[in-house]
């Protein structure tokens, strides 16, 4: 299994350092998240100020841009990184979509299916060196002159990862991305019972159940040694899980364990106004359902429980200023565990 580190930050001149201390730290990759900074640029910094670890957006908003533009970034961070680099692409909801970004919002499951495609269709013209001929029901790109095209990539196209919750679009994921990304707001019951059941169909349904792929647990992880430490941590934990179960798109995960109702009771805050006040509504069994929490050995080991057999990757940060000697070895304890990860390029 491999481990990772989620970088997420409001100044894109933290993400060289932020990816130097991860690679120092043993982990395997890094990722980025389009929050406060455009993630392609925080990678393209990581990539310079790295030599061993794997970079990746987890993720960039998909739909705010078009398959030409990511086709290109994803292209020269491959070549930037040395082939360590992966895409990993994200929908985000409707309203981010059409009121953030101006954007057109239709069919999320079926548009990322074909803006996947099309990006491949790109690759493999510039790849081959064949006529670019993409016709779909959202995008068309039929266009590519010698002035535009950058040629082979010397280290293969990247990797592509789909972040899915909902039913349509982790099929997907299983059907034309290299891996997916489970989202934060999954269970271990979830996963096994809807995410991987579903990424199998859509693998079994594009021929492609014998190629290696990723999964990526979610990672909703509190650490600490006593009631103290670890405080702070689970309650902003549960203002996560309040926010996200406050999104109709997630209710699915809730309604899986028969919380449905808190569902509607966490928009019925929102829409008063009391954003300060989700965490109180999730309860300890929810919060446990969602979030590993305990000490640094606990918690490894409730990381391997949870994802050890079915996982390829998982998420973890480490405290501020970690110990590592504590940490060191159980970081490789996680490494060991756990499912054999997708070799890049493969």
């Amino acid at each position: 299994m491999k481990v990772d580190f989620t970088g997420s930050f409001s100044r894109l001149d933290d993400a060289g350092e932020s990816a130097r201390e991860a690679q120092e730290r043993g982990y395997d990759g890094w990722w980025v998240t389009e929050t406060k900074v455009d993630p392609p640029l925080a990678c393209a910094i990581a990539a310079e100020r790295t030599e061993r670890i794997e970079i990746g957006t987890a993720i960039t908003i998909a739909f705010a841009r078009n398959p030409m533009t990511v086709a290109l970034q994803a292209n020269d961070l491959q070549t930037l990184s040395g082939g360590r680099f992966s895409i990993g692409l994200g929908s985000q909801i409707k309203a981010h979509v059409t009121k953030r970004f101006s954007m057109p919002w239709s069919k999320p499951a079926a548009r990322m299916r074909e803006f996947v495609t099309a990006m491949r269709a790109i690759w493999e013209s510039w790849e081959q060196g064949s006529p670019l001929s993409f016709e779909g029901e959202f995008y068309t790109h039929t266009l590519m002159t010698p002035f535009f095209d950058p040629g082979p990539n010397p280290h293969g196209v990247p990797d592509v990862y789909l972040a899915a919750v909902g039913p349509l679009m982790t099929e997907v994921a299983g059907e034309v991305a290299d891996g997916v990304i489970c989202h934060a707001f999954s269970t271990e019951r979830y996963v096994r019972e809807v995410t991987r059941p579903l990424v199998e169909r859509g693998r079994a349904s594009a021929g492609k159940e014998s190629e290696a792929f990723d999964l990526i647990a979610p990672g909703f992880v509190v650490v600490g040694d006593d009631e103290q430490q670890l405080a702070a941590g689970i309650k902003s934990v549960k203002e996560q899980i309040g926010f996200y179960g406050s999104t109709p798109a997630y209710r699915p995960v809730l309604e899986l364990h028969g919380w449905g109702d808190l569902q509607d009771q966490l928009t019925a805050m929102t829409k008063r106004g009391e954003w300060d006040r989700l965490d109180s509504a999730i309860s300890d069994e929810v919060l446990d359902a969602f979030a590993v929490i305990g000490t640094p050995e606990q918690a490894v080991a409730e990381l391997a429980r949870r994802y050890g057999d079915i996982a390829t990757r998982l998420t973890i940060a480490l405290p501020e200023r970690p110990d590592m000697e504590r940490w060191a070895p159980l970081l490789a304890d996680l490494q060991k565990a756990g499912s054999r990860p997708k070799t890049k390029g493969s």
